[in-house]
């Protein structure tokens, strides 16, 4: 009692100031700067931080910083009844006046200064904004926040998991991950990658016959990896086999092109796939195909153009 009797003290006393009063009355409505404060106010900045001193010492107000700035405003849910009820008969006191009223204009302007101030910085970097970001960010967090979309009961099939760039996206997401690569070096560079993380289990198996149990997933991918079969209806097949009723495979891979010098450089069996050969991939597995369209081209890329599209394995089928 007594520690609570001292600590109401001081913040009575910061409330005896009508400049405070007035300044608790803004604060209350919007977080502001100690520049802000002094422009809603007409003080003086040194006389406006000398006042949040006070009222910060008095318990009256939180603080944050951004960057170099320090943002106040009345710290309402921290304050104990006693002070809360204190200042809710003090702001019924201020009642209404013109030099309120006044205030209230001047904040008005002030975050309406704020909003411009943003948009003059957005429409002068908005074509470098992706570079800052990327400074500011990097690259990851864009894919990886996309990912929290995945139903966290899912098990997910990474087929042709490569060196396991989709596994280490989707594993913080979703209960189990499945990466399977019929390549001893893909596998070992995605155990390298997925190293520590617990849910992803590993298999060495080409994608016409998984080791896997009939309906024991909920999505699987195929990424950038038929081109590369011989006969990729085997590898669709064994795909909706995997998958549970209602499941979804999604398959990325290139759009129809010409360049025949895959065949030798990189060993593509197929140069791409065009819409009519998804629709014959549903005839001959229990696949509808849901959605497909060609994906933006990256004006960085090199390599012809690519399209994803979307699988839903036929429930009763």
């Amino acid at each position: 009692m007594e520690h609570d009797r001292n600590a109401l003290i001081p913040a009575l006393s910061a409330l005896a100031d009508s400049g405070r009063l007035r300044m608790l009355r803004l604060l209350e409505r919007a977080e502001l700067s100690v520049g802000e404060i002094a422009s809603a106010l007409q003080l003086p900045q040194s006389t406006a931080s000398r006042h949040l001193k006070t009222l910060m010492d008095s318990g009256w107000l939180s603080r944050r910083s951004v960057g170099t700035a320090h943002l106040h405003r009345l710290a309402d849910d921290p304050l104990p009844e006693p002070l809360r009820g204190l200042w809710q008969s003090a702001r019924a006191g201020l009642g209404h006046s013109p030099q309120l009223e006044e205030d209230d204009r001047r904040l008005s302007s002030v975050l309406a200064e704020r909003a411009r101030n943003a948009e003059a910085f957005f429409g002068r970097v908005g074509g470098e904004w992706d570079q800052i970001r990327t400074q500011l960010f990097g690259r990851a967090f864009t894919a990886e926040a996309l990912a929290a979309l995945a139903d966290p009961s899912w098990t997910v099939a990474d087929l042709g998991c490569g060196t396991g760039d989709a596994a280490s996206l989707l594993a913080a997401s979703v209960k189990k991950v499945i990466a399977v690569d019929r390549e001893p070096a893909m596998l070992r560079a995605a155990r390298k990658r997925l190293e520590g993380t617990e849910n992803v289990d590993f298999h060495a198996a080409d994608l016409e016959s998984l080791p896997l149990p009939t309906g024991s997933v909920d999505v699987a991918f195929i990424l950038l990896v038929l081109h590369h079969l011989e006969a990729p209806q085997k590898a669709v097949n064994e795909a909706a086999r995997i998958l549970k009723p209602e499941g979804t495979l999604v398959v990325v891979d290139m759009t129809p092109h010409e360049r025949k010098e895959y065949r030798e450089l990189m060993a593509h069996r197929h140069l791409g796939f065009s819409a009519d050969q998804l629709e014959e991939w549903t005839k001959h597995c229990p696949l509808d195909l849901a959605h497909s369209r060609p994906l933006r081209p990256d004006p960085n890329a090199a390599g012809p153009g690519l399209f994803v599209a979307r699988f839903s394995r036929r429930k009763n089928a």
